[in-house]
């Protein structure tokens, strides 16, 4: 019977590592594939960035009560911790927990329902899914489950320069010169790459704001910064500033708007970039679908978000939104076209499913290319698949999340040149105005 098989989840961050602390809540058995040597391999790569939220808000309940019979203690909930400190205090103990429930070094390359291709109808919901994946060795893996939840997140699959979507013309030419990530600054060699230099931020969201202050606090060593923007003005691009019922995401769009207004920062609207040219001394040069050509940089930081990797969901049937390639029922309610709140209105199994049964999105994925992402949300979601999966419908449907606004609403259109940025399981970002404490938006 199918009900026999375990449950995939996808992904051993911090959604994937709570829906397998449900799954277990639940008396249910979970493979979790994590494509990295360690649990949380996105998150280690932005241990930098200080997060926006809270402890409180970053510890699945499911993984407390998991992780409370160690002995392990749960941090100060009114900290905001680095990546590296979420990682360290709270992930690597409760994967510590799962066990041999996770595979390390197993990347999946496709989920199938057994037997049927996309195509096929027949005998289609009563197969279990079978899912693909190779290992460290490049061994093939092959896995039978009940249900499958895809936690892989946005993380390795960051956007282009280009305004259309793909690499700008001359982009894959410059992979030494071109970063996707916000630089971590405290680290020597990277401190020494962008010191002295001409660096252009391209991107609106949290991220782009946390790589201008972080740079702009490093000026005295004659770092020159040019923000560049693809919507017509910066208008609210720097957030809800105290209206923000996230604190620490308020604060950071107040340093960034200072870092402007004081002249650290020289911005470039209305830019989409066509073309990154060659100038004099190898130097770069932005050239826009309208002809302007930008001064010379030597390094640019491109922040422009993220999109997820369907690639190995081919063969299975979902239902996704034509623009944000997230859910179709889950699209409205997180649109930037639409609404500019910042605030998702709670949701769970009921918008996240899709014509393939058991098969769900989750976390960052689950948005597709929409921003700002709360862990909160991600926690919500995988309690409400997992209630689901184990039958307990009255669960599933249940709301149990409030969360925070921006303190940025507008009508339909605010977001008509939408510029955004996200990074790995929640909103995160300096939480206070310290030397060398970077933030950024997250990916899971």
């Amino acid at each position: 019977m199918t009900q026999d098989h375990p449950v995939v989840v996808i992904g051993a961050g911090p959604i994937g590592l709570a829906a397998a602390a449900e799954l277990v809540d639940r008396g249910l058995d979970p493979v979790v594939l994590e494509a990295g040597p360690r649990p949380a391999a996105a998150v280690r790569d932005w241990s930098h960035v200080r997060l926006f939220s809270t402890w409180s808000e970053l510890v699945s309940p499911a993984a407390a009560r998991l992780l409370e019979p160690t002995g392990w203690r749960r941090p100060d909930g009114s900290r905001y911790p680095l990546g590296g400190d979420w990682a360290s205090e709270y992930l690597d103990p409760l994967a510590a927990v799962l066990g041999d429930r996770i595979r390390l070094d197993t990347r999946v390359v496709g989920v199938a329902k057994r037997g049927r291709d996309k195509v096929v109808d027949s005998g289609r919901e009563s197969q279990p899914f079978t899912v693909h994946a190779l290992d460290a060795t490049g061994s093939e893996v092959r896995i039978t489950a009940r249900a499958v939840i895809d936690a892989s997140g946005t993380w390795a699959t960051p956007n282009p320069l280009g305004g259309d979507g793909y690499p700008a013309a001359g982009e894959r030419a410059a992979p030494d010169r071109i970063s996707y990530r916000i630089p971590d600054l405290r680290l020597p060699d990277v401190r020494a790459r962008y010191a002295g230099k001409r660096v252009a931020v391209i991107g609106a969201g949290h991220s782009a704001l946390t790589a201008l202050v972080e740079l702009v606090a490093s000026a005295e060593s004659g770092t020159h910064v040019t923000w560049v923007l693809r919507r017509g003005e910066i208008g609210d691009a720097f957030g809800g500033g105290e209206a923000d019922q996230l604190p620490a995401r308020g604060a950071l769009g107040r340093r960034a708007e200072a870092a402007v207004r004081q002249g650290h920062v020289d911005v470039v609207t209305g830019f989409r970039t066509q073309e990154i040219d060659k100038g004099a001394d190898e130097r770069l040069v932005l050239v826009g679908e309208d002809g302007r050509r930008l001064p010379e940089v030597d390094e640019i930081i491109g922040l422009t978000g993220f999109r997820p990797d369907l690639s190995f969901l081919s063969e299975v049937r979902l239902a996704l939104d034509v623009r944000l390639q997230a859910p179709v029922e889950l699209a409205p309610l997180i649109d930037p076209n639409i609404h500019s709140c910042g605030t998702v209105y709670p949701h769970g199994v009921n918008e996240l499913s899709h014509p393939e049964k058991g098969l769900y999105l989750v976390g960052m994925k689950s948005y597709g290319r929409a921003p700002t992402f709360l862990a909160l949300t991600g926690y919500e979601q995988v309690r409400s698949v997992v209630a689901a999966i184990a039958g307990d419908r009255d669960a599933a449907d249940r709301v149990e999340l409030t969360l925070p606004q921006s303190g940025v609403c507008g009508g339909a259109g605010l977001f008509d040149e939408p510029d955004s940025t996200q990074a790995a399981g929640g909103c995160c970002g300096p939480a206070e105005p310290a030397v060398v404490q970077i933030g950024g938006t997250l990916p899971t």
